[in-house]
């Protein structure tokens, strides 16, 4: 896995954000077990509630071609913070993957590595 790469992906990925309210543009690139990299940008509408974070639609957009093994998750904005997924979006990538590392970047030299259990420690988990 090349982090930088993936970062790119991420990086061009959030040029296609929709985010007129916020003006923060997110992007996201998934890389699958088999090499595949599947991107996913924030979509903001007026009802808030009905966007849609760029790691869900990226892990979505997966799941949808059949891919449900993965490897890492690059999301990156700019800014001065690292753009850290949401408590949805981490609960969302809990379900699928334990063990996803997670590239936080807010350029291709400055970012830090997580996993999703540091993220979620302690996951909703229905099947209890």
């Amino acid at each position: 896995m090349n982090i930088k790469e993936l970062i790119k992906a991420a990086k061009e990925a959030s040029a296609r954000s929709y985010s007129p309210y916020s003006r923060y543009k997110v992007g996201a690139a998934l890389l699958t077990k088999n090499g595949k990299i599947h991107t996913g940008t924030n979509i903001e509408n007026a009802s808030f509630p009905a966007g849609m974070c760029a790691e869900r639609v990226a892990l979505f957009e997966a799941i949808k071609n059949g891919d449900d093994q993965f490897e890492a998750l690059a999301i990156y904005a700019e800014g001065e913070n690292f753009p850290f997924p949401c408590g949805i979006c981490r609960q969302v990538i809990a379900e699928f993957t334990s063990d996803l590392k997670i590239i936080i970047a807010k350029s291709e030299d400055d970012y830090v590595i997580k996993n999703i259990s540091e993220l979620l420690p302690d996951t909703f988990d229905f099947s209890v």
